[in-house]
């Protein structure tokens, strides 16, 4: 009878010892889960930080032309200017690979008349963007903001390339003034005959108008003398 109810124990044991390891498994793949997305909503922001920062230093008044970073560092101290302008506060980490490693977006070459001739200014090509080194596949895939629509259809974290282009920074230019209005002295009426103040001026010289003074009296000389 001891053997018995030793080997029930022992069955109940092996139960509830499976039942614990499926519920920690569970929790575990829950955790994992829950910390994958907020590493993916940490890197839609750094993303983010790393692109404003790129329109920024493309937008920068230094009295040149428009251009794009040749590093990342150059995001860090801008010395175009006499002033140093921070455009990003540092170079942010990876939150899928932990590092500071990014893959780099370069702009592309721009496109010219003659394809069979290469032109090669020498100069380094700039940095329009920027993109996680991961090749782990995303769990978010819609409700993206306008610029990010496009991380919809992506495989891995590298399909996320957050990137500034000039043609956003066309399409973000302020409309053009109108035109100044004409000057306050400038006459407005359509009018044949005039505005009313130029006719009453214009009376008031002429010499058949009606204001001229009358005759002196006669009513007054004495007939005697």
């Amino acid at each position: 009878m001891q053997q018995s109810e030793k080997g029930f124990i022992f069955l109940w044991a092996l139960f509830a010892a499976a039942l614990a390891g499926i519920m920690l498994a569970g929790t575990g793949q829950v955790w994992q889960i829950t910390s994958q997305r907020e590493k993916e909503k940490e890197l839609l922001f750094v993303g983010d930080q790393f692109r404003q920062a790129v329109m920024s230093y493309y937008n920068n008044e230094s009295g040149g032309p428009k251009e794009y970073p040749e590093s990342l560092e150059q995001l860090l101290e801008d010395k175009r200017d006499v002033t140093t302008k921070r455009h990003l506060r540092k170079i942010f980490i990876d939150p899928m690979t932990n590092t500071t490693d990014w893959g780099l977006v370069e702009e592309p070459e721009p496109e010219q008349e003659d394809s069979s001739v290469s032109i090669s200014s020498g100069k380094k090509k700039g940095i329009i963007g920027i993109y996680s080194l991961s090749k782990g596949m995303p769990l978010k895939v819609d409700n993206f903001k306008d610029h990010n629509a496009d991380f919809s259809d992506a495989l891995t974290y590298q399909d996320w390339k957050f990137v500034f282009s000039q043609e956003a920074a066309g399409a973000g230019a302020s409309p053009d003034q109108q035109k100044p209005q004409e000057g306050a002295g400038a006459s407005t009426s359509n009018s044949p005959f005039g505005s009313p103040q130029s006719s009453a001026n214009s009376n008031a010289l002429s010499p058949n108008s009606s204001s001229t003074p009358p005759p002196p009296s006669q009513t007054n000389q004495n007939p005697f003398n």
